[in-house]
């Protein structure tokens, strides 16, 4: 699943923190500033395994009578499910025929019961741990601030500092096993 671009207010704010870590003047590098925000809250998410600033998404799923697994956390919302037919055209699939749960660790479950002909369907959801880039935990911030400037930085392909992944690691969420719903 592909993941939806950050909000341009999340990625400005990142861009201004940078800016202040590189101690830059002027706006001349604003461009390339920003792509490398967004390139660390890319890897900060993946890093974590969580989706950082609150986003629509959608995922794509299969029919099934079992719970689901909907992969980005934590989610907030899940809003509408569509059958999409072979091309790509979602038609909403009645409340009696689906369920969906938000667990207290915030995982998003579907279960879907499919009519004959019925492939594929489509889930949107609201996921995210916070609304905007103030509200991250200042250790997150931080880290993609690091992580920014090191990719602004490190022409050269180095490693990035180790302090980044010390400051994401508490954040983390890791499956061991394939998660399975009574």
């Amino acid at each position: 699943m592909d993941s939806p671009p950050f909000p341009q207010a999340a990625i400005a704010a990142a861009r201004e923190a940078v800016r202040a870590e590189l101690r830059i003047d002027g706006s001349g590098d604003d461009a390339a500033i920003e792509r490398m925000a967004a390139a660390a809250l890319a890897l900060c998410e993946a890093f974590t395994g969580q989706a950082l600033i609150a986003r629509e998404w959608e995922q794509m799923l299969t029919p099934s009578r079992e719970w689901q697994l909907l992969s980005p956390v934590p989610a907030i919302a899940i809003g509408g499910v569509e059958a999409v037919d072979v091309d790509a055209v979602g038609t909403a699939v009645p409340a009696g025929r689906y369920a969906i749960d938000i667990d207290a660790g915030g995982r998003g479950w579907v279960r879907i019961a499919a009519k004959e002909g019925e492939q594929r369907f489509r889930v949107q959801l609201t996921a995210g741990l916070c609304a905007g880039w103030d509200e991250l935990p200042p250790p997150i911030m931080q880290g993609v601030t690091r992580m920014a400037a090191h990719l602004l930085e490190a022409r050269d392909g180095s490693a990035p500092p180790a302090a980044v992944a010390a400051l994401w690691r508490p954040w983390r969420r890791m499956r061991l096993s394939p998660e399975r719903r009574a």
